[in-house]
């Protein structure tokens, strides 16, 4: 069996400015090309089911770490970014929120005219995914997202979201084709909410006898075949504190960005130009990139990349984002031809962070970590929802 768990996920009703979403659509994009380039398209869609993959793709993305919205904003984004390439690509990207929810089976059939896939089974997925959340499972979310994303292989997932208006929180769930045997006994690779206590789950193994009686089913019980559910608990607090992330890991990056520089190492001569600031962001997301699951039980981190839109740990640092963006995609590119050697420079660059997490030992004020990024968060050209950081006084003197 999968583990089980559930995460609080706070409803923000926010919306995304169209500085930042154009960048996230490009920052998707480049790790999604990335990803592939590396593992093949099925690892596309396998990192999708993974809530804790997820969030920490929405937090490297400049969006809130903890909220709702990324659901809605990452989705978008790689709608947008990818679909346009999906031939290419072989990733196909459908639904979304409200009424795009419901144009999901019209967009699985045309795809399946395109590429040769059962379309009446994928339609049958999609339609039966988005039941069981919505009325097999009764805890008090009503859905109102859903995304399937599949590749051209056949390969799906779908990634859902229910609010609840009582408790002003989401709940996200999470599927994978892979082993997927039923869509009745406890299908999900992750459900990501609030605990709320007894709800009705006619999908727990529990239920297999009410089930049963109700549907007339065969006595026998259905195939268990759930490996593991992931477990993502997230906090109601906006700001990023200590205790939400793993301080060893993220003080490593921080002392290999801002401590030493690209030519101490011999892996990231081809690297060489980048600031600190920049190989912070890169750093971090190379491990969203090629880092293995359990380096993203602490998506908060993923925050010290690219910041976030509500300035939370920090505004986000356009200048440093549009670098990590010409960097990767520069990257992508030149490994498209057989040239990998920037490419495995970025994956090294994860490495190296996480083989000094070895011997390294947290002594950072981490209030002082983030205050001194929002101290210089207008250098890297800062901005939030509410507009772009400014110089303290003192700085803008100097200027003059």
């Amino acid at each position: 069996m999968k583990r089980s768990g559930s995460a609080d996920l706070p409803l923000h009703y926010g919306h995304v400015p169209p500085w930042l979403a154009k960048r996230m659509a490009a920052l998707g994009l480049a790790i999604t090309e990335a990803i592939i380039l590396e593992y093949g398209k099925a690892e596309v869609i396998r990192r999708l089911s993974s809530p804790f993959w997820f969030q920490s793709l929405g937090a490297v993305m400049g969006m809130d770490w903890h909220s709702s919205g990324i659901t809605t904003s990452v989705i978008g984004a790689l709608k947008k970014s990818i679909n346009p390439l999906s031939k290419e690509l072989g990733i196909y990207i459908c639904g979304g929120k409200g009424k795009y929810s419901r144009e999901t089976p019209h967009e699985l059939l045309r795809i399946a005219d395109k590429t040769g896939l059962n379309g009446t089974e994928l339609v049958r997925a999609s339609k039966l995914s988005a039941k069981v959340d919505n009325t097999a499972i009764q805890d008090g979310f009503q859905l109102y997202l859903h995304s399937f994303i599949l590749s051209s292989d056949g390969d799906w997932a779908v990634v859902q979201q229910g609010m609840s208006d009582s408790s002003s929180t989401a709940r996200r769930y999470h599927w994978h084709s892979e082993n997927l045997k039923s869509f009745i006994e406890e299908p999900h690779t992750g459900i990501c909410g609030i605990n709320q206590g007894k709800i009705l789950n006619l999908t727990s193994n529990d239920a297999d006898k009410t089930r049963q009686s109700m549907m007339g089913i065969t006595t026998e019980s259905p195939t268990r075949m759930l490996g593991e559910i992931q477990k993502l608990v997230l906090p109601n607090h906006h700001d990023v504190r200590s205790k939400d992330i793993d301080l060893k890991r993220l003080g490593s990056i921080l002392w290999l960005a801002q401590e030493k520089k690209p030519s101490d190492f011999e892996e990231l001569l081809l690297l060489e130009g980048m600031g600190p600031r920049t190989l912070q962001s890169m750093a971090l997301v190379s491990e969203v990139i090629y880092g293995t699951p359990s380096r993203f039980n602490d998506p908060a981190r993923y925050s010290f990349a690219n910041g976030g839109k509500d300035g939370h740990p920090f505004p986000v640092p356009v200048n440093v984002f549009d670098e990590t963006i010409k960097v990767l995609r520069n990257a992508v590119e030149k490994a498209k031809i057989g040239n990998s050697d920037k490419q495995q420079a970025i994956k090294s660059l994860h490495l190296i962070a996480q083989n000094a997490e070895k011997d390294f030992v947290p002594n950072m004020d981490f209030e002082k970590v983030i205050a001194k990024e929002r101290a210089d968060s207008w250098k890297y050209g800062g901005r939030t929802v509410f507009g772009k950081e400014k110089p303290p006084v003192d700085a803008q003197l100097k200027l003059f």
